[in-house]
């Protein structure tokens, strides 16, 4: 009652703020058709500046309607949606929290309840508005932690209380109804930290191989690492927001038959009111987003590939080495090829000044770009999901999930021994090939899963600041960071530098992420995301300007006694 209380004082608020300005128009007398530009129309960047829960959404459309047929929506029809839409965000919140606890027939995962703490799943729809709905619920991640904690909380009481008057503590997931399979808890967790080490491996490819190919004369952007931080944001928005590919949940497609039944509502002139319908659809999409992000094989999609894609210690490395004049550039002019064979590591001297734009130049087009790509995923996901198949329930959790069991361990196992016996140790040949992909795969998996332990246990201490994210990103850049400096010293051999390099895109890449970090900073109240990304950005950069520029600035970097 409260909240629509205060929601009805901000619209009555907002109404007697645009009468008063209708009733005292400024001295000029500007035309009427000036109102068709769209620079000055009545739409903001920013149309829910307080990160009120229910939020009103005016397209440029309407207001170019409106304008032109003078109507405005009534203040009771207003309200009416106001409170339909708060009962609807109570209804939720309760239906979210059961929906951990329900199972739908088929196969039941036994989910262990920290895995929560992960922001890849606590994190809100990156687009909380897909239908371009007038009103909509807005929910940052500090509230669904919230919920989340206060859970906790009630299901620890009420477990002890159940003890305390003798009865069986068994929780609610272990009590089977009929036809429902159930997953020990056991192999939840080995389910899970199989999909971990093998999208890790999948991941730290695409990231080394995007390099790779977007490292060529004349690139428009120098730092390739650019590419694969845009597409894992690309790929995590496009998971977070997808109803389709884990369409059938626990076996039933119950999303798909709500929104089917919300269709037929809706063409039913009979159907009942519209805020029913909200609810159902609501509560519906509610449901699946929390089904969805309890199945290992998305944990291992969006913690394990997406996590793996991006990296955060390269992108910190990246700003500094433009900062210091270091940045790798490719070679893009004739002359630099011959006579005089030219070197993408050496640059020419310029001011502090151009370096501190250069330093600028990669913080803004990184963060920038990838903040957009979670939005351009969630928006592909959208488009798309009459066109996405479905996983098949029956494949999945018979087959595919045991299958994983065998390659993850068996690549891991393949890639020790790859290290250990390279196939070019006896061509005569410098023994490089080893270091290009395979010592970065022995590592991987053990960033990938340190990041997964450290944001179960850290992520929920503080829910205006994901402390596991925070810790392991700057872990990951002041580890990179010393492993460049040894890397680029006179001593050591061809496979100290080889195995450096492998911390560095395995270890390094893989503990560090830009996707869980953009999807934070997208689902965080506006001044904690500014607080949470600017302070990830300045220590990280502070750390390597404390490692990598004490080295640089004193004896200098030498060159790499090892291709990569």
């Amino acid at each position: 009652m409260e909240d629509t209380k205060s929601h009805r004082d901000m619209s009555s608020k907002a109404s007697a703020t645009e009468r008063q300005s209708r009733q005292n128009p400024s001295d000029y007398d500007a035309p009427k058709s000036y109102g068709n530009l769209d620079e000055i129309a009545d739409t903001l960047p920013i149309q829910n500046r307080n990160e009120d829960p229910v939020a009103f959404f005016r397209p440029l459309e309407n207001s170019r309607s409106r304008r032109s047929s003078g109507s405005r929506p009534t203040e009771g029809r207003r309200q009416s949606l106001i409170r339909s839409i708060s009962y609807t965000s109570q209804q939720s919140s309760r239906r979210e929290r059961s929906a951990r606890r329900q199972s739908l027939g088929g196969t039941s995962y036994n989910f262990p309840e920290n895995y929560a703490n992960l922001d890849e799943l606590a994190s809100p729809e990156p687009v909380e508005n897909p239908d371009e709905d007038r009103i909509y619920l807005h929910r940052s991640l500090e509230e669904a932690k919230s919920e989340e904690q206060e859970y906790q909380k009630s299901q620890e009481k009420e477990r002890r209380e159940s003890i305390a008057r003798g009865e069986d503590a068994k929780p609610e997931e272990d009590k089977k109804g009929d036809g429902v399979h159930k997953v020990s808890r056991f192999a939840t967790q080995l389910y899970t930290i199989s999909y971990l080490i093998l999208f890790a491996f999948f991941g730290t490819l695409a990231r080394l191989g995007l390099q790779a190919i977007t490292f060529y004369p004349g690139a428009p952007v120098v730092f390739s690492e650019l590419w694969a931080n845009f597409g894992g944001s690309l790929i995590m928005g496009f998971l977070s927001e997808d109803r389709m590919l884990f369409k059938e949940e626990w076996g039933t497609p119950t999303y798909d038959q709500q929104l089917e039944k919300a269709k037929k509502q809706a063409e039913d002139e009979e159907s009942g009111s519209g805020p029913e319908q909200t609810v159902n659809l609501e509560a519906a999409k509610r449901q699946h987003n929390v089904t969805k992000k309890t199945i290992p094989l998305y944990i291992g999609l969006a913690t394990g590939f997406c996590g793996c894609f991006t990296s955060f210690s390269s992108f910190i490395r990246d700003s500094f080495l433009a900062m210091s004049n270091e940045l790798p550039t490719p070679l893009n002019h004739p002359q630099d090829y011959s006579p005089v064979h030219a070197s993408t590591t050496f640059t020419v001297p310029r001011n502090d000044g151009y370096s501190f734009m250069a330093l600028l130049a990669v913080i803004i087009t990184n963060v920038a770009l990838c903040l957009s790509a979670l939005k351009i995923g969630a928006h592909i996901a959208i488009a798309s999901e009459p066109f996405i198949p479905s996983l098949p329930f029956t494949f999945c959790r018979k087959i595919l999930d045991r299958v994983a069991v065998v390659l993850a361990w068996g690549c891991w196992l393949g890639a020790v021994l790859l290290a250990i016996f390279p196939p070019d140790r006896y061509d005569g040949s410098p023994e490089n090939w080893r270091g290009r992909a395979v010592f970065a795969l022995v590592f991987a998996p053990l960033g990938c899963l340190g990041r997964f332990y450290a944001s179960i246990y850290l992520n929920g201490k503080i829910a205006s600041f994901p402390l596991g994210t925070f810790v392991v990103n700057i872990l990951g850049t002041m580890v990179l960071g010393m492993s460049y400096d040894l890397q680029h010293v006179p001593l050591g051999g061809v496979v100290g530098c080889q195995v450096l390099q492998g911390i560095e895109d395995g270890f390094c890449g893989c503990l560090t992420t830009v996707s869980t970090w953009v999807s934070e900073l997208s689902s965080l109240r506006r001044w904690n995301a500014y607080k949470y990304g600017a302070s990830s950005v300045i220590v990280a950069l502070c750390f390597l300007i404390i490692i990598m520029g004490s080295m640089q600035w004193t004896i200098g970097f030498s060159e790499l006694k090892c291709v990569h």
